[in-house]
């Protein structure tokens, strides 16, 4: 028998011997008086001798996490999730029968006490237990700290078990919670409408992205899972709900690595009669507001840098930063000129080492976000607005004015990767038409990620779209940053994981 099948067998053994004492393993329920995170929240730094003197009594519960003996002198360590607190337990000061359930606690069982509070020789604040009650058996053995990759696995195969011994863990969905409510206290104060969109949807549209495909059997019809509820929010703007805002899930098929995940959270809004410069500044004042409410400051570590959400943000033009990069990796001039050319693009592409479409000529625009990309990046540590987009890496976004190759479009960066996207929306029907048959052309060539034509939304532009700007900001990311969290899975309570052969 192995080590953890005989410690299985022992805690089935005790769960038995608890049932035979009388004791309900599975009790209904059990009132609390207080948590143990509020009793060392307010008697942490108490002194022994008011402790005694007041003898404040509590009715607290949580999991075992240590259990120690010394002559007559019996500890348990209980923790609610969030802090931890010592109990005292002797032989004389319980029934009897407490006692027997307290020799058959295992590391990781639920239970509950009530004692008076105190401190030991040593200051430890303690519970002076006089009546315990059994709430659960745990009959897995519990790890009690993780290292190595198994434990990675295992963090995020059984989240339970990572929250249940990692504190560092529910701190990071503490904070996640955090964010979401200030995302939502920020948009309602200025007047936002929270709104829903749907998850199955007949057009996948919204994003450049690949869906996942389903079937609806009554209707006979496949449907896409959501990659964007662009399309739909902006419906919304279109029958005159002029500032409206969605915390979405969106899945797309595309590959797993740290900062990509098949289903994620985004924060999705749309104002009427703004443009993307205004939504940048918007941003700045959005984004400083939630790190300050979510985490009580505006500086994170992240990697061997820090990273600063105090406003003002750095901005950078697509093209000339490609140009400029371009230029010093090269050891030659490359102008922006160069970049909205198609065959010197490709030839400078080329000549950085970069792959390219195979498209001739290639397209000029996909060529320079390829080599500003891989040129920038990863130097984007600090929050950089990188704006105006070439137009046909953007078919949803209205064109600058003189310049129909480039649109008001921005991404924001922090710690080397985007997390957020925004424009000012195309609104005019005809050019919105255009912009989709282009990319229908793109996927009879091969790309899977091109948009699909959505008439009815084209038809929503026909009956007006005020001038409007739109943004998307990656929640799952921003979460990483946040909290210094080096991979997406870290910040998902349940990512996506390859089955594993048992």
């Amino acid at each position: 028998m192995s080590n953890e099948a005989e410690q299985i067998a022992q805690r089935r053994a005790k769960l038995d011997e608890l049932i035979a004492l009388g004791v309900d393993p599975y009790p209904h329920r059990f009132d609390r008086s207080t948590t143990i995170a509020a009793v060392v929240a307010e008697h942490g730094g108490t002194p022994g001798d008011v402790l005694e003197a007041e003898k404040p009594t509590v009715r607290i519960a949580g999991r075992v996490m240590g259990i120690r003996a010394f002559g007559k002198a019996n500890f348990l360590v209980l923790s609610d999730g969030r802090s931890r607190l010592q109990a005292y337990i002797r032989a004389d000061s319980v029934t009897e029968r407490d006692f027997e359930v307290y020799r058959r606690l295992d590391f990781g069982d639920q239970i509950g006490l009530e004692g008076r509070l105190f401190r030991t020789k040593t200051h430890e604040l303690t519970v002076w237990v006089a009546r315990i009650a059994f709430l659960a058996k745990c009959l897995l053995p519990m790890p009690e700290k993780w290292h190595g990759l198994s434990d990675l696995e295992t963090r995020y195969r059984q989240r339970y078990l990572d929250l249940a011994v990692n504190p560092d863990s529910r701190h990071v969905f503490e904070t996640r919670a955090r964010v979401v409510a200030s995302f939502r206290r920020f948009l309602d104060a200025r007047g936002f409408l929270e709104v829903e969109t749907p998850m199955m949807q007949p057009i996948a549209g919204g994003a450049l992205a690949r869906p996942f495909v389903t079937h609806h059997n009554a209707l006979d019809i496949p449907l896409y899972l959501r990659v964007a509820p662009e399309l739909y929010l902006k419906r919304l703007t279109v029958g005159g709900l002029e500032r409206v805002y969605e915390i979405n899930r969106n899945f797309r098929n595309e590959g797993v690595s740290t900062q990509h995940n098949p289903e994620f959270t985004m924060l999705e809004f749309y104002e009427a009669y703004v443009d993307y410069e205004h939504l940048m500044q918007l941003t700045e004042a959005l984004l400083s507001t939630v790190a300050e409410e979510a985490t009580g400051r505006l500086a994170f570590a992240w990697r061997d840098e820090t990273v600063s959400f105090a406003p003002p943000y750095r901005r950078l033009s697509l093209r000339p930063a490609a140009a400029e990069a371009a230029t010093t990796r090269l050891g030659r001039a490359v102008s922006e000129a160069d970049l909205r050319d198609p065959v010197t693009a490709a030839s400078i592409a080329r000549a950085l080492g970069l792959e390219i479409e195979t498209t001739e000529p290639p397209a000029a625009g996909r060529t320079a976000l390829a080599i500003f990309e891989a040129l920038w990046e990863d130097q984007l540590v600090q929050p950089t607005f990188v704006y105006d987009f070439p137009t046909e890496v953007s078919p949803l976004s209205k064109q600058r004015a003189g310049d129909p190759d480039t649109v008001e479009r921005f991404e924001l960066y922090a710690g080397g990767f985007e997390i957020a996207n925004g424009f000012s929306e195309l609104n005019d029907p005809a050019e919105q038409r255009r912009r989709f048959e282009a990319q229908l052309r793109a996927r009879a060539a091969g790309d899977a990620e091109a948009h699909q034509m959505d008439e009815d939304y084209i038809r929503a532009l026909e009956y007006g779209l005020p001038p409007t700007g739109g943004e998307g900001i990656g929640i799952d990311r921003l979460v990483m940053l946040l909290t210094g969290s080096t991979s997406i899975r870290d910040v998902i309570l349940f990512p996506l994981m390859r089955p594993r052969l048992e």
